[in-house]
């Protein structure tokens, strides 16, 4: 039978509905299948975990462990002769320069003469003294003479001492003359020409002592801390060689103007890296646990290192990341995603925050995602 008329309007209604529903799902296929035509591969990885060394960088200078200033302990003399030239190894006791030396061995002369002459004396007082001891025993001089020739043996070794402390003197005085190496060492400076006539205590020479230099750097007192004598250093030298040393002290206390404390490392071989030069090094402390990615996934947006994290729904959201060494390929993350997050690896660089992703398998060495 027909159906009846009341029920014609609800009949279309609900084929419309179907209609309608039918529809909607074709456009939401076509809406799923164009954005999944406009995603972007990219390949994924984990943020992962492992051990890294730790410690700073920083630049500092180089410089001698000890530099001797060398001078001459005679005023108002004449530089008769130099011996040696910057840049030249010396040995101790290897004379550098000669002072005009002619009235210092005239005193030195008159000095070990006047001791002779006084030696002579004392030996002349010790024979009388002898023979008044033996007259004395016959009783042929009196006690009171005997005493006058003690105290005369006395006074002639008292003149014999004090010419000796004289000579003593002007033999010291000559040998100023003659300023010798005090330590071996390289020459670093010279200050002085031949026939220049030098002060008592003026700098004439510098003597790196032993030749040896150190690296020193100023650091923060929260970086000071973490380091210890005994940590290695590496600096990169202006050539591009590598310098190892290790740290010698730390200084116990700060600057109170710069907060900063002073590091001081050993070169035990600085391969040609000269005092003051001013270069990079790394202060290894150790090692420890640190969150790291692919260096692909390390990407710059708006001057700031950048990773995008993927989420479920196949969304990649950009996320700021500070980052620090970078070994093997791979960048720490000093502050970021947690471990075991998955981020954009390949193609991250094409990227924009909210972007639809379409992960896909690495590709093989030399190709790139598509």
């Amino acid at each position: 039978m027909p159906p009846r008329p009341r029920f014609l309007p609800l009949l279309a209604a609900g084929l419309c509905l179907v209609l309608a529903a039918c529809a909607g799902d074709r456009t939401d296929a076509a809406s799923a299948s164009e954005a999944a035509a406009k995603a972007m591969a990219v390949t994924a990885a984990p943020v992962g975990v492992r051990r890294l060394p730790r410690g700073a960088t920083v630049s500092g200078a180089v410089a001698p462990v000890e530099e001797m200033q060398l001078g001459v302990e005679l005023g108002g003399l004449r530089v008769t002769a130099l011996h040696v030239d910057v840049g030249q190894r010396v040995v101790p006791g290897q004379p550098l320069l000669t002072l005009d030396h002619r009235t210092l061995d005239s005193e030195l002369a008159q000095a070990e003469a006047a001791l002779r002459e006084a030696e002579a004396g004392a030996a002349l007082a010790r024979a009388n003294l002898a023979r008044g001891q033996a007259l004395a025993k016959d009783r042929f001089i009196s006690a009171g003479q005997l005493d006058e020739l003690r105290a005369a043996r006395t006074q002639a070794e008292a003149r014999t001492g004090t010419a000796r402390a004289a000579r003593d003197g002007a033999a010291l005085r000559r040998s100023f003359a003659d300023l010798r190496a005090p330590a071996a060492g390289i020459v670093s400076k010279r200050l002085v020409q031949p026939g220049q006539v030098v002060g008592a205590g003026s700098e004439l020479l510098r003597l790196i002592r032993d030749g040896r230099l150190e690296w020193r750097a100023e650091l923060p007192v929260a970086t000071l801390t973490s380091i210890a004598p005994g940590d290695r250093i590496v600096l990169t030298a202006p050539s591009g060689a590598r310098v190892e040393g290790r740290v010698r002290a730390v200084s116990p206390g700060v600057d109170a103007t710069t907060r900063t404390g002073t590091v001081y490392a050993d070169l035990p071989d600085p391969q040609g890296l000269a005092p003051g030069a001013y270069v990079e090094g790394r202060i290894d402390t150790g090692e420890a646990d640190a969150a790291t990615v692919p260096a692909a996934a390390v990407v710059l947006r708006d001057g700031f290192p950048t990773v995008f994290v993927l989420d479920a729904k196949g969304r990649a959201h950009a996320q700021r990341v500070r980052t620090g060494l970078k070994v093997d390929g791979e960048v720490e993350l000093l502050d970021g995603p947690k471990p075991g997050t998955r981020v954009a690896a390949d193609g991250a660089g094409f990227l924009a925050d909210g972007d639809h992703v379409r992960v896909v398998a690495p590709s093989a060495p030399g190709s790139a995602v598509r």
